[in-house]
């Protein structure tokens, strides 16, 4: 898959995976909030393909960590279009509200993630995990976002999040603390969002 390439992009098996987990999603949802109520009907959009997009823009990885997985939204899908391309990569997908902990292993274990591991901990209290690819998606603005995923990061390792229209402000303030390489893709979801690939992460 390249950086075109997205959700509708994969084989039957794998857009039967990505129903089976919107499935879920919808009849856990009413029950731990995992996604907003309005965007059900939405899913493969904004939600799914959203998510896809990523692993698009990622480079091959051993070890994929997912900061505040919540409902699965990137990690879960990335996990799956890994499984789809015959990587092996290692998934480890952080997530504090032992609810949605429980969720994200349901899903892993009915779509036989083998690979990726469920870690139900706050962000600041999990010992270095050394991601080659690490992402986050509305979990916090930039400049926390690096202090969550600078101690999780390979030296050489790659940060990936989705921003929306404000995403300059962001980075302007992010760099009032902290030195990083930085390339910037338009989403392919939303007209004013954009994915943030970050690399060479450190303090100032």
């Amino acid at each position: 898959m390249d950086a075109q390439g997205g959700a509708n992009d994969v084989s039957r098996e794998t857009s039967e995976k990505f129903e089976h987990f919107a499935n879920l999603v919808r009849k856990w949802n009413p029950r731990i909030n995992l996604v907003a109520k309005s965007t059900l009907d939405e899913l493969h959009v904004r939600h799914i393909a959203d998510s896809a997009q990523l692993y698009a823009l990622a480079p091959k990885a051993e070890h994929w960590v997912d900061l505040g997985s919540g409902a699965g939204f990137p990690g879960l899908i990335c996990a799956i279009l890994a499984d789809e391309q015959g990587e092996r990569t290692r998934f480890t997908l952080v997530e504090s509200d032992r609810r949605k902990a429980t969720f994200l292993r349901t899903v892993a274990r009915e779509l036989k993630l083998s690979t990726t591991k469920i870690v139900s901990d706050r962000v600041e209290s999990v010992q270095p995990l050394g991601a080659d690819v690490l992402s986050a998606r509305a979990l916090a603005d930039l400049d926390a976002l690096l202090a969550y995923a600078k101690p999780h990061l390979n030296s050489s390792g790659v940060a990936l999040f989705p921003k929306g229209a404000r995403w300059r402000d962001e980075v302007d303030a992010a760099r009032q603390r902290w030195s990083f390489r930085l390339d910037h893709y338009s989403s392919r979801t939303h007209p004013e969002a954009v994915i943030l690939k970050i690399g060479e992460v450190t303090h100032v």
